[in-house]
């Protein structure tokens, strides 16, 4: 089945009510075209939105610390008792070093969290998924927002990144990201080897938000 990462980010249109008014629309296009569609919002509105929806609620950021004096961090537990199924890890807009990357994949699997992480390019893919997350997403941060798919502007990162994936760690699923807006950037990911995609503007701030995830899905299978 094929997967729809949509990182809320900070934006106003996925904040508070609006998150879980798209959070909603997320859920009724899941279910209408049987596509896997998991949502990234920010950690105040996971509980919220986990108690209202059935689809994966993901964070956008876990920290590899647990109980303690740690304030300001985002802790694995904390994100599983509000409802969360898994987060992001290494956005573009939240990088980490490898080790921290190492350090917040072992603490969201302790919490039974399963993980994204985010590459730039084949040789962090590979490290990545090395660590053993469930998904990477690749996503060179100079096309994030652009409106330019990165299977288009760079399809090798993506395909050279799926064969590296799956030469070394097989089981861990491989996304694409980067300006993606339209089925046709589903299509052309989908077709160069990965699962999915992970996306956040062309759906959130689209002027008709459910038109826009409906066209994204339904222009992919054309």
């Amino acid at each position: 089945m094929t997967i729809i990462v949509l990182n809320f980010k900070t934006y106003r249109e996925s904040t508070g009510p609006e998150a879980l008014r798209l959070a909603e629309i997320c859920e009724d296009i899941s279910q209408e075209y049987s596509v896997q569609i998991m949502v990234a919002p920010q950690v105040a509105d996971i509980q919220t939105i986990s108690n209202a929806v059935k689809i994966p609620v993901y964070a956008q950021h876990v920290d590899g610390v647990g109980y303690g004096g740690f304030t300001g961090h985002v802790t694995a537990a904390s994100l599983k008792a509000a409802g969360a199924s898994g987060s992001l890890i290494n956005h573009s807009e939240r990088r980490l070093k490898l080790a921290d990357i190492d350090a917040s994949i072992t603490s969201a699997r302790q919490a039974g969290l399963k993980t994204i992480v985010c590459t730039n390019n084949v040789a962090t893919t590979r490290a990545s998924a090395a660590l053993g997350p469930d998904y990477v997403a690749v996503e060179p941060p100079e096309l994030i927002g652009s409106g330019i798919p990165v299977s288009k502007a760079d399809p090798l990162v993506v395909s050279q990144s799926v064969g590296a994936v799956r030469s070394i760690a097989p089981g861990v699923g491989v996304l694409c990201g980067a300006g993606i807006t339209h089925g046709e950037d589903l299509r052309s990911a989908l077709e160069l080897g990965s699962i999915g995609v992970l996306l956040a503007s062309g759906i959130v701030k689209a002027k008709d938000q459910r038109k826009a995830l409906e066209d994204l899905v339904t222009g992919a299978r054309k």
